[in-house]
């Protein structure tokens, strides 16, 4: 029986990866916390196939152990803007593959340096899986293969409320709020500043025509690696209510740059949205919707292939996202050594597979 260790698998992400996994396979899962409250409230139903294990990141040997005695290691002990590289190393050096719903720039790009020893010890690594970046990644490809040659990648995210996630969701928000950061537009990368340039996209039911902003995302700088022929790749993040996004803006715009960067203040911040999303979702609800617009030449033609998803919620589907990624890892449908964003390790019918069997429909229309 193939083993599976979830770091920080009693989060809202993690626990949705552990269901995702315990639905779509066989597999003997084991998931972490820090502390044995948690493991108190752990769900051991699925006939004995998940466990739980006491294990903070700090603990080096243990973590070790917990990886050599591992087929599969999915990493979702986030906010991963303050995350090293540690476990990747770790399971380059036991041989082990590597999954995570790592979500910054930095990490990612930490990450990727690891291309080369990830290749040399056979190990896949794939980062940046869930649902965006994830599935987002993925719906780009599609939408890329649809096309003679690419030019320019609109993507929009919409989530209500929580998401259905915790406060890790809501740190790495706010997190993504500190600093300017480099987007590739026109053929060159220039500077942005974050939660800015509100954009009303059409989303489908229920949500309609939602504003968005701009947002660092690591896919603004995969996407462009991924796939050359592009020259522009614009990322926006929007929530439901529309009244967070204008406190969000706020948040971004006003708040003296010094305060925003003090980790006292993201966790202030972070808890008290926690605590107001907890009595808008029951308004709201907690999905989430992605739109992914890839313009380019079509027979000659300029042609926009635009790819919709909807979801009741955040956490499940990226759950789903990530969980697909393993289960496609575990069966040896996925193998491809070195370290990798998803839009660049997995193949569009393998991706088109996984959705349809969890029952996720994305729609496809033309501009």
């Amino acid at each position: 029986m193939t083993r599976v260790l979830i770091l920080g698998g009693r989060g809202r992400i993690g626990s949705s990866v552990a269901h995702d996994l315990a639905t779509h396979t066989q597999a003997q899962i084991t998931i972490t916390g820090r502390s044995p409250e948690i493991g108190k409230a752990v769900n051991l139903t699925s006939a004995g196939q998940v466990q739980f294990l006491i294990l903070d990141l700090a603990e080096v040997d243990k973590l070790r152990e917990a990886i050599a005695n591992s087929d599969l290691v999915i990493h979702c002990a986030g906010p991963f803007h303050y995350r090293d590289t540690n476990v990747l190393e770790t399971c380059i050096a036991q041989g082990v593959n590597y999954v995570d719903v790592s979500d910054h720039r930095s990490y990612t790009s930490k990450a990727l340096n690891y291309q080369e020893q990830a290749a040399a010890a056979g190990v896949t690594a794939i980062i940046n899986t869930g649902i965006f970046p994830g599935i987002s990644n993925s719906m780009v490809r599609q939408g890329i293969e649809q096309l003679d040659e690419a030019e320019k990648i609109h993507l929009s995210y919409l989530v209500s409320g929580s998401g259905g996630a915790g406060v890790t969701v809501m740190r790495t928000t706010f997190l993504g709020l500190q600093r300017p950061f480099d987007a590739w537009i026109d053929g060159k990368w220039q500077e942005i500043q974050p939660y800015s340039e509100r954009e009303a996209v059409n989303f489908l039911p229920p949500y309609g025509r939602t504003g968005v902003y701009w947002f660092d995302m690591p896919e603004t700088f995969t996407l462009p690696h991924a796939f050359p022929s592009v020259k522009t790749v614009i990322t926006k993040f929007g929530s439901v209510p529309d009244f967070y996004n204008y406190m969000t803006w706020i948040t971004a715009h006003v708040f003296p740059k010094w305060l925003m960067q003090k980790r006292s203040t993201i966790e202030f911040l972070s808890h008290v949205s926690h605590l107001m999303t907890d009595v808008t979702n029951r308004f709201s609800g907690i999905g989430v919707a992605v739109r992914s617009e890839v313009t380019g030449q079509k027979n000659g033609k300029t042609a926009i292939f635009c790819s919709d998803l909807v979801h009741e919620n955040t956490a499940m589907a990226s759950g789903c996202g990530t969980g697909s990624i393993a289960q496609l890892l575990l069966e040896g449908k996925l193998n491809k050594p070195g370290v990798f964003a998803v839009e660049e390790a997995l193949p569009t019918n393998l991706f088109e597979y996984t959705m349809q069997n969890r029952g996720i429909k994305i729609h496809h229309s033309w501009l």
